[in-house]
Parts: structure tokens; C-alpha cells; sequence
């Protein structure tokens, strides 16, 4: 397993160059800069700014540059939070955007594994009907949506819950973002397990538990639903990622300080090094979930062998 590890994070050093690559020349071919402003700076102020930032120097020096520099860990200056760096800003709020994604995946797995596990045992009922019907309409509405009427509702009109802000990360405050990133994930796990769990409980090995005289219970918790989950896991490497990279939207709509909104503040403010050094960053995490999840498959799944 270990040399397998090792394999696949040499592996995804092309992938990291190539998003290194993108994530730069796409920032310097975006219309504006960091030093444009309403009122025009004076030319020498701008030509100083300019240099400081080595933004004077030739195209292919400035990426030979921050490359360096991105191997050796460090993602440079913010062109916009004056005495911070990229490093320092990211790891202000990846913790935020952690406890927030990890929560709302936790909640998805919970509540999508349980319903979508009633809806197999209960196929072609009523209840197999509503929960599918759920999900349905989980997933077509996007949580951009959700999270203005669960404030709406229970933030304005019955005053349950605070809008916003993050309140030092108390329950209050992080239910509602919570819930916001949760839901369109309860639709795709529940919907994933109920499909994995019709198609086990018709196996071999299931008739063969029945046939030994094992009670219901015990076939669906012990043999059922750990050969159901093997799909539900695979999804959640890149679910996991994304729920705790992709959250840009709830940290702003709820103005929680993580770091997807340190992403939408430096794309508005051409802020290059922490537009690029989020993108980096996301890319590294996406990598390393991946990774986790392929070896949580092999512990779940006893016929998996990384040789």
C-alpha cells in the first residue's frame, strides 16, 4: 500500500505542473491587474509597485519565478491584504472551510446512507417513491438557492437561527451553511446507495446469509450495506473535495471567512498570487482525497490488491 501511495503522488506531479500552468497564464490573460483601480495610480507609484512585484520582468521569467517558489512551498505575496502572505491567508481559512465540508459530508453520509438504504429495503413502495422523489428535487436545486430561503425562513421570518457571520464556529451559527452544503449531497448518496443496495440484496451471498438463518437485521447491517457502500465511497473522494474546495459560494452568501472567500475577493481584485495559490491548493487536496478514498475501497473490499 505504501508504494502504491508513493506512486500515485509521484504520478499526480504532472497533473499539480500542468494546473500550476493554467492557473497562471489564465490569471495574466484576464483583462485588468492588481494595481487598477478607480482613480489611476501615478506612473511612478505604478512603476514601483510593478517592480517590487517583479511584474516588470518578462513573461517567462515571472513563471520561472513563482514556480520556484511553489516547490519550495511558498505561494509569495498577496497583491491586495498588505504584510500577508498567500501561505498565511490559506491557512487562516482552511480550517473554516475544513470544519465546515467535513461537517456537511458527515451529515450527507448519515442521512443519505440511511434513506437510501430504507428506500432499497422498501423498493417499489411508497416510501421508496418519496424518498426518490426527494432526492430528485435535492439534486435539481442548487444549494446557491437553498441557502437564501433557509435563511429567509429561518433566519428572518421566525428568527430560529443567525444569517450570517461565523461566530467563532459555534452551532448556531455553521447549522445553516451546514445544511446549505448537505442537501444536494443526501440526494446523490441516497440515490447511490439505494441503487447499490437493490443490486446486492439480490446476490448470491445474501441468499446464501438467508438461507443460514441469519435474522434480517444482521444480513442488511453486517453483509448488505458494507458491499452496498463500495460505490457510495468512490463518490465521496471527489464529493468530499468539492464540498470542502467548492463551498465558495455558502462561505459568501453566508460570509463565513474560509477560503473559498479569499478566492472570490482576489478573482475580483486581480489579486494573481492567492487566486493562484487557492487554485494550487484546491488541486493538492482534490489529489490527496482521491488517494484516501482508493485506499479506504481496498480496506472495504477485501478482492482489491494494491501491487
Amino acid at each position: 500500500m505504501l508504494i502504491y501511495s508513493l506512486k500515485r503522488i509521484l504520478g499526480s506531479i504532472p497533473t499539480l505542473l500542468a494546473i500550476i500552468v493554467i492557473a497562471f497564464f489564465m490569471m495574466r490573460l484576464t483583462p485588468g491587474g492588481p494595481f487598477d483601480t478607480e482613480q489611476p495610480l501615478q506612473p511612478e507609484i505604478r512603476e514601483n509597485l510593478m517592480k517590487a512585484y517583479h511584474l516588470d520582468e518578462p513573461l517567462y521569467m515571472q513563471f520561472k519565478r513563482y514556480l520556484f517558489n511553489v516547490l519550495q512551498g511558498d505561494f509569495g505575496p498577496s497583491f491586495k491584504y498588505k504584510d500577508w502572505s498567500v501561505n498565511d491567508l490559506i491557512w487562516m481559512g482552511f480550517p473554516v472551510s475544513l470544519k465546515l465540508g467535513l461537517s456537511a459530508i458527515g451529515l450527507a453520509m448519515f442521512f443519505g446512507i440511511f434513506f437510501g438504504s430504507l428506500a432499497a429495503l422498501k423498493q417499489n413502495t411508497w416510501i421508496d417513491y418519496t424518498v426518490m422523489g426527494t432526492a430528485m428535487v435535492g439534486i435539481t436545486i442548487p444549494n446557491f438557492v437553498v441557502a437564501p430561503l433557509l435563511s429567509l425562513v429561518l433566519g428572518v421570518y421566525f428568527k430560529l437561527l443567525p444569517v450570517s457571520g461565523w461566530g467563532d464556529g459555534d452551532f448556531s451559527h455553521v447549522i445553516l451553511p451546514i445544511i446549505s452544503l448537505a442537501l444536494p449531497q443526501i440526494a446523490y448518496i441516497a440515490r447511490l446507495t439505494r441503487g447499490s443496495m437493490i443490486e446486492v440484496l439480490r446476490s448470491n451471498f445474501i441468499r446464501t446469509a438467508r438461507a443460514k438463518g441469519l435474522s434480517e437485521r444482521l444480513i442488511v447491517t453486517r453483509h448488505a450495506l458494507r458491499a452496498a457502500l463500495l460505490p457510495v465511497i468512490s463518490y465521496l473522494g471527489p464529493a468530499t473535495a468539492n464540498i470542502i474546495t467548492g463551498s465558495v459560494v455558502i462561505e459568501k452568501i453566508f460570509q463565513i471567512p474560509g477560503i473559498g472567500s479569499h478566492f472570490v475577493t482576489g478573482a475580483i481584485n486581480r489579486d494573481y498570487t492567492l487566486v493562484m495559490g487557492v487554485v494550487v491548493f484546491f488541486g493538492i487536496i482534490i489529489i490527496l482525497f482521491n488517494l484516501f478514498v482508493d485506499l479506504l475501497y481496498g480496506l472495504l473490499d477485501p478482492r482489491v490488491r494494491y501491487d
